[in-house]
């Protein structure tokens, strides 16, 4: 009874004209920025971090969390009619969506995606609130011991179950990391790795961060980048986008079962929307009666991934607001955003910040609607959109970061300093450096030493305090656990490829 309580004060907070106003605002962007290919949500977000410094916090929440998952949606729509991706979310929705176009389906397959990513989403907002409470409160059983062993585990999950190479992975973790500690110490007042430079007194700014890693980055990788493929001619109206009855019953078991697992995998660490969605693929593929259907226009090969991501969105936000620890990149620079504004992420946010969390938990289902809305009459605008060019699309992102990190303290050293981020982020992506695990140890970085300092003087300076409280030992097993297992993974993939070379040779 509580939580519907909570969840109609949620829903009074949601339905004030200025909170809708900055969700539509975080919603039409995330369906725009999701459409254009190689762009991103990370990057979205992290262009409008230094705006949310003149919004409130809870409407400025809502608006980067819109942005977020309407990413999710707006995806799907490259993917379809071009074959590129919008988000790596979206990839496997290329396989099976673009055949349906060059079939001439491309409407209904659009409006299958916008159906699926719904419905995902409210099973994943459904799990979201009935789960949220019971997590916060056991959140608030743990001590600091837990906390630091739970961050560990993220951050290992992050750099291990990653694509890329497992050495990278974790090499990126440590960096963030140290990049973490830059600045003045909170607990002695002492500045450590400023290097004379005042500007680092504060530490690094996370909008430079996160604007020079995925932004300044991603122009530079994709300046040179051939745009390949080719805008579909056909119209696309309204009546082409109705689905056949066939349609509808292939897909309705596949957006449920995909569905839950984007729910499970949303919120795991180090997992996310792209994994859920890959999973979701290949559970269906394994369970369809004629496999050899998908990747030839099988209809569940869009609702199945897409009702996956949508959901693995929503859920997301259950570790990252209830526990203050972050599964993916885009979370991460959601708990940045809570804390610029002064908010702690954690337990006691459902009683300390109950207008934020529920109304950013009721924004969901009307951010939803308002995507669904979006992203079936709107299919004309997108298309339009696809066809701006990319000379002039990244001088502008480049002219709206160098704004945006300025405005935030008013100082050119910023700018400074995401330039030189942008550089060292376009050489981690030239080198194979997946730069999401150095943003999730920049943010937790500092949460970890906080609270590894404390379990340490609660203890007296006995270490073994992280092994002898038993959940603290559990998790920290589990996190072991996780890192022998990828080494073993990726071990047996190597000893694979060359006993593969040797054969071959």
């Amino acid at each position: 009874m509580d939580t519907l309580n909570n969840l109609l004060a949620g829903f009074q907070t949601a339905m004030l004209p200025v909170t809708l106003m900055y969700c539509f605002i975080g919603v039409f962007l995330g369906t725009l920025i999701g459409v254009l290919p190689g762009i991103g949500s990370l990057a979205a977000i992290s262009l409008l971090l230094p705006v949310t410094y003149y919004i409130e916090p809870t409407p400025a929440i809502i608006m980067l969390a819109g942005v977020y998952y309407g990413a999710q949606y707006g995806g799907s729509t490259a993917s379809i009619l071009l074959n590129l991706p919008g988000s790596a979310s979206s990839a496997i929705t290329c396989l099976d969506g673009h055949p349906m176009a060059q079939q001439g389906r491309a409407g209904a397959a659009l409006f299958m995606t916008a159906a699926a990513s719904f419905f995902g989403s409210m099973i994943g907002l459904a799990l979201l609130v009935a789960f949220a409470p019971a997590i916060a409160e056991l959140g608030l059983e743990l001590g600091s011991a837990e906390y630091f062993a739970l961050m560990a585990l993220g951050l290992v999950a992050a750099s291990t179950l990653g694509s890329g190479a497992l050495a990278k992975g974790l090499a990126m973790v440590l960096l963030g990391l140290l990049l973490g500690v830059v600045g003045t110490d909170v607990s002695t007042g002492v500045q450590r790795f400023t290097f004379g430079f005042n500007g680092l007194a504060e530490g690094l700014s996370i909008v430079a961060l996160a604007m020079g890693v995925f932004g300044i980055a991603e122009v530079i990788s994709a300046v040179n980048r051939p745009r390949e493929g080719q805008l579909h001619k056909d119209k696309i109206s309204l009546r082409t986008m109705v689905p056949s009855r066939d349609d509808v019953r292939r897909s309705w078991i596949p957006m449920a079962r995909g569905s839950g697992i984007g729910s499970f995998f949303g919120a795991l660490p180090g997992t996310g929307a792209a994994i859920a969605a890959f999973i979701a693929y290949a559970v269906e593929k394994k369970v369809a009666r004629e496999p050899a259907r998908f990747g030839k226009g099988a209809v569940e090969g869009i609702t199945a991934p897409e009702s996956a991501n949508n959901a693995a969105a929503q859920t997301a936000f259950v570790p990252t607001l209830t526990l203050g620890i972050p599964g993916d990149a885009v979370m991460a620079l959601m708990l940045g955003a809570l804390i610029l504004h002064g908010i702690t992420p954690g337990p006691l946010l459902m009683v300390e910040q109950p207008e934020l969390f529920w109304g950013l938990i009721a924004s969901f289902v009307i951010g939803n609607l308002m995507l669904l809305v979006l992203n079936i009459p709107l299919i004309g605008l997108w298309v339009s959109v696809l066809r701006i060019p990319y000379s002039v699309l990244y001088p502008a992102i480049i002219v709206f970061i160098c704004l945006g990190v300025y405005s935030v303290n008013n100082s050119s050293f910023d700018i400074l300093q995401v330039a030189l981020i942008g550089a060292l982020g376009y050489a981690f992506a030239v080198l194979s450096f997946e730069p999401a695990p150095l943003l999730l140890g920049f943010i937790l970085g500092p949460l970890m030493e906080e609270h590894f300092r404390r379990a340490m003087m609660l203890a007296r300076g006995d270490v073994t305090t992280f092994v002898d409280r038993p959940l603290s030992a559990i998790i920290l097993g589990v996190t072991v656990a996780v890192l022998v297992w990828a080494v073993c993974r990726r071990t047996a993939a190597v000893l694979k490829r060359r006993e593969a070379l040797r054969v071959a040779g």
